[in-house]
């Protein structure tokens, strides 16, 4: 069963590879963004908050296909990386953790608002009364007390990364060994002859690789919640 031809352990390591890069360059902004929809009030709050959550109503082919007339290789924003910078996103593995990224930017950011919003504001108003700066008690008072929110929107994020099909194959393609992602390589495998075997061994490890990041994530999240004394 886990008698893996080349080609698929690479699928398992780029999807792997891949998922980790997606969830990692996207929480920083999911934080920020998760922050100012809890607790911001400005102009435009619900249009921004529409723009974060468009990706996951929207079909993921238009999500893949808008990445590539804006970032491809002759795209508004991406002939200007490609002949500035030589940064290239089009049918490139950053370019499949780029959609990954955007694909997941939504359920990320969902996690950690709701964490947001759960949290006693009395405690941060405690601290700002004995002086505390607002960046110093979102660092010592806000952040540990969302860490699970974070943390389940980082399981969240890397799951979906992992199974990202549509925006991945449109915006980057399928090529094995370059963008070719567990989800591509099932399908791929799908529709060739003798293809079923190798496609059902993918998809077992796809299977356990989701199970183990949701026990992993209930184990983090009880693991902070205990230290925080609310679990």
């Amino acid at each position: 069963m886990l008698d893996l031809s080349v080609d698929e352990w690479m699928a398992v390591r780029l999807s792997l590879r891949v998922a980790v890069w997606a969830t990692a360059a996207s929480l920083p902004f999911a934080v920020v963004v998760a922050l100012a929809l809890a607790r911001g009030r400005f102009w435009g709050r619900s249009l921004l908050n529409g723009f974060v959550h468009l990706p996951l109503i929207m079909p993921p082919v238009v999500t893949g296909y808008l990445l590539l007339l804006l970032l491809g290789r002759r795209g508004l924003v991406g002939a200007w990386l490609a002949d500035v910078l030589g940064i290239v996103f089009a049918f490139r593995w950053t370019g499949a953790a780029l959609a990954a990224a955007v694909m997941g930017f939504p359920l990320m950011v969902r996690a950690i608002r709701l964490s947001i919003e759960a949290v006693d504001r009395r405690l941060e108003q405690a601290a700002g009364t004995l002086g505390a700066a607002p960046a110093w008690v979102f660092l010592t008072v806000t952040l540990p007390l969302i860490v699970p929110g974070i943390v389940a929107g980082m399981i969240l994020g890397f799951a979906k990364a992992m199974g990202e099909f549509g925006a991945t194959i449109t915006f980057v393609s399928n090529i094995p060994g370059e963008t070719q992602t567990l989800p591509s390589a099932i399908y791929a495998l799908t529709q060739v002859p003798g293809g079923d075997a190798a496609a059902l061994r993918l998809t077992a490890i796809s299977i356990a690789i989701s199970m183990a990041a949701l026990l992993a994530s209930e184990w983090l999240a009880r693991g902070a919640g205990r230290r925080l004394g609310v679990a």
